[in-house]
This record gives structure tokens, sequence and C-alpha cells, in this order.
């Protein structure tokens, strides 16, 4: 039997996932959502208030389920809201991967958290999420569907699809980039081949019930990120704007109340995956590169 990914949400990550399955010359069957039905892409109409129209043909001959789509507020999770009962009778089904967030940890001050830290989320949408996993491991406990959990860091990488790319060259290239200084404050990152690299590891060795942070190996303050993609651009710095100045959208001012550095122990230990590019050094030396 070929195995075959579905992909509810078609979207960045698991576009490359898909491109870096082609290009290992394996041998899978991939569709996916998006808002409007491309069937010659194979893909089928979903969104929060669209459900799939036959799911049941649709899913019926799927191995993998690869879930990135964000939970909302009145709903929760679209996917489990719309199609849990279909989801628990699914026959061959050997892995699934629900894409969550570090943001489920919460504010910690700039602390260490690693994969054992229990999740203390202070933002709406970490809330969201944690109810997200919690809701997805119910299927797991109860009916032995086989989820996994990646906890993601802050995206970035080069253009796919329709997507220019994600990260601070990308919003260095648009003139988007501002230089935001808030002393002490760190993000965790990790390139968008690399959370290819970890799913494509962890169906290989699936352990249902399992949690992994995907991040990369050096959290680092903002501005020096974008100081260094400016050297590699040879651009000049950004000016820098104290957080206290800045007028900034409400999804950044939560971006910014959260101050946390995560570690990545267990795609290593467990799922044995080498980051190509372990910090965003060799990812933006890499993206300018091309």
């Amino acid at each position: 039997m070929t195995p075959k990914l579905f992909c509810f949400g078609y979207g960045y990550s698991a576009q490359i996932l898909a491109r870096q399955m082609r290009q290992a010359g394996e041998t899978w069957s991939v569709a996916g959502t998006s808002r409007t039905a491309d069937p010659a892409q194979g893909l089928y109409a979903f969104a929060n208030d669209h459900p799939l129209e036959n799911p049941e043909k649709i899913l019926r001959d799927v191995t993998h389920l690869l879930i990135s789509i964000a939970p909302q507020e009145d709903i929760g999770d679209p996917v489990l809201h719309h199609h849990r009962d279909i989801l628990t009778r699914l026959p061959h089904v050997q892995w699934v991967g629900y894409l969550s967030t570090t943001g489920v940890y919460g504010d910690r001050q700039g602390a260490w958290v690693d994969d054992n830290t229990p999740p203390a989320p202070t933002a709406t949408r970490g809330h969201l999420r944690l109810k997200a996993e919690q809701d997805w491991r119910v299927l797991c406990q109860d009916y032995d569907l086989p989820v996994h959990i990646f906890r993601l860091g802050s995206i970035y990488g080069p253009p796919v699809g329709r997507s220019p790319g994600r990260g601070q060259l990308t919003s260095l290239m648009s003139d988007k980039a501002r230089k935001i200084v808030k002393p002490g404050q760190f993000f965790s990152r990790i390139h968008v081949e690399d959370i290819a690299r970890v799913l494509r590891a962890s169906m290989a060795r699936p352990h249902p019930g399992q949690t992994y942070n995907v991040v990369d190996d050096l959290p680092a303050p903002s501005p020096e990120v974008l100081d260094y993609v400016c050297d590699l651009l040879v651009k000049p710095p950004l000016p820098a704007v104290d957080i206290t100045d800045a007028t900034l959208s409400p999804m950044m001012r939560m971006f910014y109340s959260e101050n946390k550095r995560v570690r990545n122990d267990r795609i290593k230990q467990e799922l044995g995956v080498t980051l190509k590019y372990p910090t965003y050094r060799e990812g933006f030396k890499a993206l300018v590169g091309d």
C-alpha cells in the first residue's frame, strides 16, 4: 500500500515536507486542504466554517496525517470540530502530527524550558494551542490514534509555492523589518527545512503520545539576528527602536510579552535528528546564498 499523507492545512511547512519527500525519491501520495479546492493539485476545500465534503472517501486510505491549522476561540481545533468522529475510525493511520507552538510554555523571563517542562501559557493563543494539544491527546489515549505533538519555534525559510518565505530576511527584503530592542529578550527559531526533517524522522520512528520541541540550538535576540542578516546583505544596520517607543500590533505585543529559551534535546536523542541549520547563522547564510 502506497503511504498517503494528508495535510489539514497545506501551507508552508507541509509544502516543504512534501518537497523533501519528492527530492528523497520516496513514493508518497500527498494531498491536503486549502480555502479553495484545486483537485488537479490534490487540494480539498476546508475552513473553520467549511468541513471537507465527503471526508470518508477523501480520508479512507490515509496512512499519515499532518495538522497545522490554528485553533479558534469559538470552536477549538477546526479539524476535530468537524471530523473528530471520522478520525477515530480511519483504518490505516500509522502516524498523526500536530504542529503546535512553544507559546504553550508562556513567559519564563528568559529561563530555559525543555521537552519535559510543564506548559504554562500566558497568552490567549498559547491557551488555545494547549487545549488543542489536549484534545488531540484524548484521541491518542481513547482511540489509539498515533498522535505526536511538535512545538515549533519561530519559523523562517525560503519561498515555496505562494509563500514569499518567512523570517528576518523576508522582512528586510520587503522593507517591513523593525529592530525592536527589549533587553534580555530571547526568541527560539527553526528553519522550515529542519521542521520537515524532524517530521520525517518521527514518521520513521513513531512514538504515539510524544511531544517534541522543534527549535534550533541557539535562542537569540531579534536585533542580533537582524544585524547579522544586514551584514550578509551588505546593508547598514537598521536603527534601533526601544520597545517602550514602538507601536506594536496586538499580535506583536503578545510576541514580545513572552521570553524564554527552548531546548531541543528530544529530537536529537530520540529521533536521531541532526539539524541542517543548527543556528540562525547557517540558516540565513544559506538563504542569502540562494
